[in-house]
């Protein structure tokens, strides 16, 4: 997918995470990989619900901005996965209310409790709070960068994919497991046997950068 493919495809994902609630104001960033060389990313303090495709700004791997306006604040630890993590080709940051509320309650994420979490989600860890922006936070990230999907401590959630659409929908059902378990927390998880054939059609049929899928990994564009 070329440059300006990127940008639209990345807008349009950013006015979906706005109009889904997932992200609010100026909070969260979003960044695609372009090839092996450079990402395209949101710039710091911009709403996402407004974003516009002049407004994103193109980056090396090296972490030198190529042009557009100030990265978000939180670029870095966007380079670092991308960097742990060959085939992951988009990552999305933002701060989705029950996934916030549940580590306020000092909760994590029990993805087994149906099969589209068991499926998307893998394990889910909760990375320890440091100020936003800080190196401090990006190493507390990378702890868990082979994670398809992770929370912030107070701060929100990170999901990676092959594709813009593939982190959006680990994103989306993040947020849909949190609200769910602060909605009914005496649930179960399904059966043993049920989540080890979850996790078989995981392997077969899911991507995760901590190498538990097909060889499909190694397919799909950018965005």
């Amino acid at each position: 997918m070329n440059e300006g493919s990127a940008r639209r495809r990345l807008v349009e994902c950013c006015h979906l995470l706005y109009e889904r609630g997932l992200t609010f104001s100026a909070g969260g960033n979003v960044s695609v990989r372009l090839d092996g060389e450079a990402i395209l990313i949101t710039p710091s303090g911009a709403n996402k619900g407004l974003l516009g495709e002049d407004d994103l700004v193109k980056m090396t791997m090296g972490g030198e901005v190529v042009s557009g306006g100030k990265p978000s604040i939180e670029h870095r630890f966007h380079l670092g996965i991308y960097r742990e993590n060959p085939g992951t080709n988009a990552i999305i940051h933002c701060h989705p209310l029950h996934c916030i509320a549940a580590t306020l309650k000092n909760e994590g994420i029990r993805s087994c409790i149906t099969p589209e979490g068991a499926l998307l989600l893998d394990r889910v860890p909760t990375a320890r709070y440091e100020t936003p922006g800080s190196q401090a936070l990006v190493d507390a990230v990378m702890e868990y960068a082979d994670s398809p999907a992770m929370l912030m401590d107070r701060h929100g959630a990170i999901t990676q994919g092959r594709t813009l659409e593939e982190a959006f929908n680990r994103m989306e059902e993040l947020e849909f497991q949190a609200r769910l378990q602060l909605l009914a927390p005496d649930a179960e998880d399904l059966p043993a046997n049920e989540i080890d054939r979850l996790k078989e059609m995981r392997r077969c049929r899911y991507w995760s950068p901590n190498g538990s899928a097909s060889s499909s990994s190694t397919r799909g564009p950018a965005a």
